[in-house]
This record gives C-alpha cells, structure tokens and sequence, in this order.
C-alpha cells in the first residue's frame, strides 16, 4: 500500500510541475545596463606568451580596472598588479578601436614553435568575441590596436610593457 501511495504522489507531483512550468510567460530578460548595444566593448585583452623560458604578459582592461600579470613558466615566476580605471581613462584606451572595422583585423600564424612570441588581442562586444593572433603582420589594420597598446602604455607601469 505505501508504494502505490509513493507512485501516486509522484504522478501528482509531476503533473503540478508540469503545469506550473507551461503556464509561465516566457519573457527575455534584458540587463538594465547598456549593454544591449553590440557594437560597445566590454573587455580588451594584451598578451605576449612564447619564448624560450616560457614567459608572458598578459593585460586584461575593463570599465573597471587594469589587471597586468606577467612571468616565466620555466622558473615559475609570477606577478600581477592590478589599477582601477575611470570611465574617461576607459573611453580614451578605447577612442581608437572602430568595433565594425574588426573582422578586417587578420591573424598571422603562431611564433612559438620556433621559440617566437605571440602578441594576441582579445576584444570583446555583447554580441562577439574577436581574437587576434600577431596581428602586426597586417599593417593597414592594426593601426588602431596599435595606438590601444600606445594609450595602455601611458598607465602600465613599465615592467608590464
């Protein structure tokens, strides 16, 4: 008699459940911020990873904050500083970044199997990611990640540039 009365409950249970999750409105939710436009960057990111000794920097720079690390995996060195930023330090790091000129951007092949390092950009919009890989090799359009790295140099400290 108990297992019937498990079973019932059960099916009970379920067509409750069931029920309750097809009578639910299904609205999109949307963030209050403006992140809704997919052309803003979020997020841009620096690193220089390769050599001989395994070294890196890698900088990552938000609205928020810069976050710069930097070492060798050869003899497990580590360093990191970290800088809030204000909008109008955000807004000049990025003044020179066109977000519909990106897929123009074009990566070059990898250094590091020759004990070269890759300078890799990753620069992120609501809608998309983009990844750059030793994108120096396309002058006509990487002007303008050079001029981020020339505006990022002006606040790294110099050990991180």
């Amino acid at each position: 008699m108990p297992t019937t009365k498990n079973i019932h409950l059960k099916i009970l249970f379920s067509i409750l459940l069931l029920s309750a999750l097809f009578s639910c409105d299904k609205k999109e939710i949307t963030p209050a911020t403006d992140h809704n436009n997919s052309s803003e960057i979020t997020f841009i990111s620096i690193s220089h990873i390769g050599g001989t000794l395994g070294e890196y920097t890698i900088v990552k720079v938000t609205k928020d904050a810069v976050v710069a690390e930097k070492g060798a995996t050869a003899n497990q060195t580590h360093q990191e500083w970290t800088s809030p930023i204000s909008i109008d330090t955000w807004k000049q790091l990025i003044s020179s970044i066109n977000v519909n000129d990106l897929e123009d951007i074009k990566s070059s092949p990898s250094q590091q199997s020759v004990d070269g390092i890759d300078e890799t950009f990753q620069i992120r919009t609501p809608g998309k990611s983009h990844i750059y890989v030793n994108s120096f090799a396309d002058p006509a359009h990487y002007k303008q990640l050079q001029q981020f790295k020339e505006q990022l140099d002006k606040i790294l400290p110099k050990e991180y540039k």
